[in-house]
């Protein structure tokens, strides 16, 4: 070691220089990301952007729109329905010929032609006194009305986990771009010092070689990370509809939100409740067992009152009663179907074997959203620890960082080693961030899970962002 110090003595100041600057530049790193902070976007805004662009999202909500629409559709079949009907004839006969003597001679005389003109307009009224069936389809639009809200429901949720995974992809991609950078300017005075102590006889060739193919790779990691840089930002574009987007980072000091309940349980019983599959599935399969009932229902009596109301006006030679004749009728009407070749009884069986599947599809969502609640569950208790484990080894690194420099101030410690610390700081730190950002998505994705994700979960994590 006291060789390896008395070799690197030469340029000791050179190097405590480059470790200067390498020891300003998270400072400079933070203050570039709090510039970039005060004009940036915060994910409560970018997410009203997207409830306004996301296609996804508006189709789910005309499809909504369109179901209301569909069962006022339905409740027409408990209302009567009117008609106006209106015709006009004009009937012409020639009267068959006769035959006449005049002056003793037998001639054919044809009769005068008949024409009548006759118009007719009236008023038809239908009213259903009793039809299981409608009654029946109105209960199944009123059900396909909570389908449809149950997947806008839905739909909201998973744009907010879209745009805050977008949002939190770029912070993560900008902080592993940062410390790429970082590790790419350590190297580089790693390589420079060993050209310098190769010039000056103090260092073998294989260490040039050695920095070389470091700085080397941190070169082609410092562009692949502005490349996923560019993508994240272009996928976060493309959600919010907006160009050059500039997320806020986290607030310093980080202060992540406490999930509760802490035992998964409670998350698991609110998800068979509350989440919108577990909803639609459960519609479904009442809309289910009502088409069994309209299906039986084909089989029952209908009772419908009808009424009419028409005037006629007939004009002309042909007409046994010129002019204007009213007639009103109101009547009930049965129906009892009595043999449909079977139409209905295959169709009762139909709607049975639906009805099964729409149970089975019932037990397949409440089983799958509660695999998903507590997947996601253990997900935000293990990266809640991994936080902790980061800040642990956030500040040790920070310790050894400073030990090392005090070995190399002693001659104890090569330059080497101070870069190797500071890099492992700044993955560490890196790591840290990434666990953070994983831990606020995680926990979304935990209430989505359990079907709570709400509009105010994100006004929420957005109290965790600079201002």
């Amino acid at each position: 070691m006291l060789a390896d110090h008395k070799k690197t003595k030469t340029p000791t100041i050179r190097a405590a220089s480059a470790c200067g600057r390498l020891a300003r530049l998270p400072l400079a790193l933070g203050l570039l990301l709090a510039g970039a902070a005060a004009q940036a976007q915060s994910l409560q805004e970018l997410y009203e952007a997207a409830r306004a662009f996301d296609a996804s999202y508006l189709a789910a909500r005309a499809q909504a729109e369109s179901a209301q629409h569909r069962a006022e559709q339905a409740n027409a079949l408990a209302r009567p329905t009117l008609g106006l009907g209106l015709s006009g004839t004009h009937q012409q006969a020639d009267p068959p010929s006769r035959f006449a003597t005049v002056n003793g001679q037998t001639v054919q005389v044809s009769g005068d032609r008949v024409g009548t003109t006759t118009w007719q307009t009236g008023l038809s009224a239908k009213y259903a006194l009793y039809n299981r069936a409608n009654a029946l389809s109105i209960e199944q639009a009123r059900r396909a009305l909570g389908v449809s809200q149950a997947d806008l429901e839905a739909a909201e949720q998973d744009l907010i986990v879209r745009v805050s995974q977008a949002y939190f992809d770029v912070l993560a991609a900008r902080d592993v771009l940062a410390a790429t950078r970082a590790n790419k300017a350590a190297n580089a005075e790693q390589l420079a010092s060993a050209k310098r102590n190769f010039e000056v006889g103090t260092a073998t060739i294989t260490d040039t070689r050695e920095a070389q193919a470091r700085f080397d790779l941190s070169t082609a990691q410092e562009l692949a990370a502005e490349n996923d840089l560019r993508v994240k930002r272009v996928t976060l574009d493309q959600i919010v509809g907006r160009n050059g987007v500039e997320p806020k980072p986290l607030a310093l000091p980080v202060a992540l939100p406490a999930v509760a309940p802490l035992n998964v349980e409670p998350w698991v019983n609110q998800a068979d409740e509350l989440h919108p599959l577990v909803r639609k599935a459960r519609l479904g399969l009442e809309v289910a067992q009502l088409e069994t009932g309209k299906a039986k229902a084909a089989n029952g009596v209908t009772v419908d009152m009808t009424g009419s109301l028409g005037v006629s006006d007939a004009r002309g030679s042909g007409a046994q009663v010129p002019g204007t004749t009213t007639a009103a009728t109101v009547g009930v009407q049965m129906n009892l179907p009595l043999y449909t070749g079977g139409y209905n009884q295959n169709r009762i069986k139909e709607t049975l074997s639906l009805e099964e599947k729409a149970r089975n599809d019932l037990d397949f969502a409440r089983r799958s959203v509660a695999e998903g609640t507590r997947r996601a569950f253990l997900g935000v208790q293990s990266l809640q620890a991994q936080v902790k484990a980061y800040e642990a080894a956030e500040v040790s690194s920070k310790l050894a960082l400073e030990a090392t420099q005090l070995g190399y101030k002693v001659g104890v410690r090569v330059n080497l080693d101070v870069l190797n610390a500071q890099n492992q700081l700044y993955s560490t730190q890196r790591d840290l961030a990434k666990a953070r950002y994983d831990t606020v998505l995680t926990g979304l994705r935990l209430r989505q899970a359990s079907g709570q994700l709400r509009a105010e979960d994100v006004a929420a994590v957005n109290q965790l962002l600079a201002k």
